[in-house]
């Protein structure tokens, strides 16, 4: 039988994949992650969201503005913005309505990982996918790397559907089937240690310190390090 694309990583090089990504390998100047580095803007986006127990308070006057901005940020500086239809031309107000949504108790995605991917909370990522596009009004071209980006630095729960991560894993659209792929590769014995290891290790940046605080990268994130980076190595593959 065929292997399927997903399947043909091994413990061996999803461990170097993730030690790329630690040691800079997408990074300017061979850096690695450090608190200036584009990629630490999912960090702080993150945390930002994470933080808010009572997530009511995100929507609240205080803190409405500060929760657009954080959202809008960490998409432009993950490159959201770059020839984008639907924010170029938009002031950072366009994510109020996702920001309420995201705190209200209609959004029931919150706390899912990779490895609690059950039919019911495929079916509620899906549904707040769905919803995310109608918020911001989404069209079609370039969808899933928009939501998914979304989902991944608010929530953590989902990669993010991007070039290299499809090209890497071969999973071209954010659907059920994708994320049963993923929950499929997450439960080889294997690799469910290497990324529940690396979960326990890579922690995140914090703002004001600028130092790795005690919150964890999700495994879904760790997911999409590893896939990632596999696909970042294709495509510099087909330059050689």
């Amino acid at each position: 039988m065929k292997r399927r694309e997903i399947d043909l990583l091994n413990s061996k090089k999803i461990r170097k994949n993730l030690d790329s990504f630690e040691d800079g390998l997408i990074y300017s100047k061979d850096e690695g992650r450090h608190p200036l580095a584009r990629y630490a803007s999912f960090d702080y986006c993150f945390n930002y969201f994470q933080e808010f127990k009572d997530k009511t308070e995100l929507v609240n006057k205080d803190n409405i503005q500060n929760s657009c901005l954080h959202l809008g940020f960490y998409l432009a500086s993950w490159g959201m913005y770059r020839g984008s239809a639907n924010l170029l031309q938009k002031s950072v107000k366009i994510f109020e309505p996702l920001i309420k949504y995201i705190a209200s108790e209609k959004c029931n995605v919150w706390g899912i990982d990779v490895d609690s991917y059950t039919e019911d909370n495929i079916s509620k990522l899906i549904k707040c996918q769905k919803i995310i596009e109608k918020e911001l009004r989404i069209d079609q071209k370039g969808k899933d790397i928009l939501v998914t980006k979304i989902m991944l630095g608010v929530f953590g729960n989902v990669p993010a559907f991007d070039t290299y991560f499809k090209s890497g894993s071969n999973l071209g659209t954010f659907n059920k089937h994708s994320l049963k792929e993923i929950y499929r590769f997450y439960n080889n014995a294997d690799y469910s240690k290497i990324i529940s290891d690396e979960v326990a290790r890579v922690k995140t940046f914090e703002y004001h310190s600028g130092k790795v605080g005690s919150r964890s990268y999700t495994k879904a994130k760790i997911v999409d390090m590893i896939f990632f980076i596999e696909g970042y190595k294709n495509d510099k593959n087909k330059l050689k």
